[in-house]
C-alpha cells in the first residue's frame, strides 16, 4: 500500500510514499499542513509524520510493536493513535513473526497521546482489553474510542462500544448500548454531531451502517 492524494475533482493525482510494505492509515491535521500515518517502511509498524505534499516525513514512535489509527487534536497539536508494545520475549517473538508475514493480531490495544512531534507519550487506557479508534473530542480534552473492555475474555461474541475517557485516563463513560459493534466515531468540527458504525438493527450478519446523532452533553 502506499498514499496518493487527489483534488477533490478527481484530478492531478499525487503519490505521497514510495517505500515498500504498508503505507495506510492516514489522517490530515485540522490545520491542513500535516498527513500522519502508519507504516513498516523502517522495519516495524510505526506511525509517520509528513507535509502535506508528501516532503519532509519523520517517524513518531519508536516502541517495538503496532502503532496505528492516528488522529489529531482539534487545535493539531497533539495525536491520539492505538498501540501494542509487547514486553515479554515470547509475545516480541511472536508479533515478529506474524509481521514478517505482513500480518498482526490486534487482539490488546491500548489508547495513547502525544504531541504532534512525537515527543510528550502517555499511555491513556490500561485495561488489557480491544481499544481503538480514538477521535479527539473538540474540546481536546477528552476522547472516544471502541472498546470491548466489557465483555473481553468472555466466550462467544465479544460486544464493542463506544467510550468517552479524559486524556489523562479519567472519567470513563459508556456511550453506545444497542448492537454488538460501534465504532469508528468522529465529532463534528463544531462538537454538535457523533458520526460512528454500528450493526445495530442489522437484518443480516456482516451489515454495518452509518450512524449519526446530535451530541448532548
Amino acid at each position: 500500500y502506499d498514499l496518493y492524494a487527489v483534488r477533490i475533482d478527481g484530478q492531478e493525482m499525487q503519490r505521497l510514499t514510495v517505500s515498500p510494505g504498508y503505507d495506510a492509515e492516514a489522517t490530515v491535521s485540522p490545520d491542513g499542513k500535516t498527513i500522519v500515518w502508519t507504516s513498516v517502511k523502517d522495519g516495524d509498524l510505526d506511525i509517520y509524520a509528513m507535509n502535506l505534499d508528501g516532503t519532509k516525513p519523520r517517524r513518531l514512535t519508536e516502541e517495538i510493536g503496532y502503532d496505528g489509527g492516528a488522529f489529531f487534536s482539534p487545535d493539531s497539536k497533539r495525536i491520539v493513535y492505538r498501540a501494542h508494545h509487547p514486553t515479554d520475549p515470547a509475545d516480541v517473538a511472536r508479533y515478529k513473526e506474524l509481521l514478517d508475514q505482513r500480518l498482526v493480531e490486534p487482539g490488546r490495544l491500548e489508547i495513547f497521546v502525544m504531541n504532534a512531534d512525537g515527543s510528550g507519550k502517555r499511555q491513556v487506557t490500561s485495561n488489557g482489553a480491544s481499544n481503538f479508534a480514538p477521535f479527539f473530542h473538540t474540546d481536546g480534552q477528552r476522547i472516544i474510542f471502541s472498546s470491548n473492555v466489557e465483555t473481553k475474555g468472555e466466550g462467544g461474541r465479544p460486544s464493542f462500544h463506544l467510550y468517552l475517557i479524559g486524556d489523562d485516563g479519567t472519567n470513563l463513560e459508556r456511550v453506545t448500548f444497542e448492537g454488538h459493534f460501534n465504532s469508528f466515531p468522529m465529532f463534528s468540527p463544531d462538537g454538535k454531531r457523533l458520526v460512528w458504525i454500528s450493526d445495530r438493527h442489522a437484518t443480516s450478519p456482516g451489515e454495518f451502517n452509518v450512524f449519526i446523532a446530535d451530541w448532548v452533553p
